[in-house]
């Protein structure tokens, strides 16, 4: 029996095991767990669920041709399918959604594949299909690999998997998945790396042709905008790739016709072109004064910024980007966030679609790119805690939380131990009877017994809460 065919079995008693409630005999992967969850959660049948035919043959015809990644498929083909013949794989590609847009490979291993509805125009996301690789890889934002009973569903257990996501390079969003998938005797480890070089080759190839639209658009443009005062050209998605004597502008601005306020405050008017928009700056326009941004992050299990006054709800990743970014105003690379929040698995592709998503959530004027840096005025809180523990602002110091509690990001983790340890440090040497108190009573002292016993000997002796301290000690002490 190989290695491949052991994992198998034992992931089939784990599967049962999780989906009765009886203990496992082993952990699933973490991806595969959390996938799971969800599935189950939006209601897959684990037993009885086939993938629903979401467009028929002409319909399949229509979303073909106009979707973006019929530009890189003949690259895909001479880089993917020869490989899949050879290797009985086959080669899929699907949309944002899971909805497969083409599949090519050896006609034994398609003829498998329709027997459990793995055909063009169906729907495997994973509110569709459960965990498996192309619903998953969407789902999680990464690349993937999912082996037999890793699969939730079934029907799929005899099929191993893996895919990658593939992003626009213009605007960060997901296009679709690229998937690698065969009968369970063909896993190979290298098939994650190869599905992985796949989705790179085909963003790359994105790029590329990015670039040259970009070029194309600026070379028929360009005397009309030299001729002008004050005009940008800027892409069909809003971006700007020529300017003349506009002064700064964001990377992107709204893409359609009318009247427009720049972020800064200036006014301009966009104008339609046969292929993207040409900006005109309003006479006389002048930018406002700089944002302002505050953070408080500590404690904050639901984070929060201030934007020039307004609050702004975060989602815990954009709240750990921003950490991040304040804590090199210099700026970071996609590179150098992606390994600071996920350590050696980031993916820097990952890291630009989430800047993209925060970028819109928060204004151009807030963070900039190239690199990714926080333009205005910063207040944070987790900045101001040494200086309060050095000035001796204890009172603030003692109560003010971990930074961002629930997050397990490398910086984060690293930056929150960090200033839990000063705090400790400084409130057990230095702090009062009443800060220390209220220090103790926090939950990252609350079991501390050093922070107790030394609350003990700073409580003057008929200080009212010094019983309270003493039976807290002793309990700890026999804990």
């Amino acid at each position: 029996m190989t290695d491949a065919q052991e994992y198998a079995h034992l992931m089939a008693r784990v599967r049962e095991a999780v989906l009765s409630g009886d203990p496992a005999p082993a952990a699933p992967r973490e991806v595969v767990s959390a996938s799971w969850e969800r599935s189950l959660a939006g209601g897959v049948d684990p037993d009885a669920n086939l993938p629903p035919v979401v467009w028929s043959e002409d319909d399949l015809r229509d979303h073909r041709a106009a979707h973006p990644l019929a530009e890189v498929l003949p690259v895909l083909r001479s880089t993917l399918v020869s490989i899949a013949d050879e290797a009985m794989h086959l080669m899929i590609v699907t949309d944002a959604d899971g909805n497969v847009l083409w599949r090519e490979g050896q006609v034994d291993v398609c003829k498998l594949a329709d027997e459990v509805g793995l055909a063009e125009g169906t729907r495997w996301s994973e509110a569709a299909m459960g965990t498996n690789a192309m619903g998953t890889t969407l789902a999680v934002g990464r690349p993937v690999q999912i082996h037999s009973a890793e699969h939730l569903v079934r029907t799929i257990h005899a099929w191993t998997c893996a895919a990658a996501p593939v992003h626009d390079p213009d605007t960060g969003a997901v296009l679709g998945a690229i998937d690698v998938t065969g009968p369970l005797r063909t896993r190979h480890p290298a098939t994650l790396a190869l599905v992985t070089a796949a989705a790179q080759l085909a963003e790359g190839q994105l790029r590329l042709r990015m670039t040259a639209r970009d070029e194309q658009l600026r070379q028929r443009n360009l005397p009309h905008l030299l001729g002008l005062r004050g005009a940008a050209l800027l892409s069909p998605t809003g971006r700007v790739i020529a300017a003349e004597s506009c002064g700064p502008l964001p990377e992107r601005l709204a893409a359609r016709p009318g009247a427009l306020a720049l972020p800064d405050g200036r006014e301009a008017v966009v104008e339609q072109l046969d292929e993207g928009y040409l900006l005109r700056m309003a006479r006389g326009s002048r930018p406002r004064g700089k944002p302002t941004l505050g953070l408080r992050f500590l404690g904050a299990t639901h984070p929060m910024a201030t934007v020039d006054g307004r609050e702004q709800p975060l989602s815990p990743r954009h709240a750990e980007i921003l950490t991040a970014l304040a804590l090199h105003p210099e700026g970071m690379t996609a590179d150098q966030l992606a390994l600071a929040l996920h350590g050696d698995a980031g993916n820097p592709t990952t890291a630009r679609a989430e800047m993209h998503r925060l970028r819109a959530t928060l204004g151009d004027r807030i963070v900039l790119t190239r690199p990714y840096r926080i333009a205005a005025t910063i207040t944070a809180d987790f900045l101001d805690l040494p200086t309060q523990l050095r000035t001796g602002d204890f009172t603030t110091a003692a109560t003010a939380g971990p930074l961002l509690p629930r997050s397990e990001a490398p910086l984060i983790r690293d930056k929150r131990n960090e200033l839990e340890a000063a705090t400790r440090q400084t409130l057990l040497t230095t702090a009062d009877a009443d800060d220390l108190w209220a220090y103790a009573h926090t939950p990252t002292a609350a079991t501390d017994l050093e922070v107790w016993a030394t609350l003990v000997d700073t409580l003057p002796r008929y200080d009212p809460r010094l019983p309270q301290a003493q039976a807290r000690r002793n309990h700890l002490r026999h804990a």
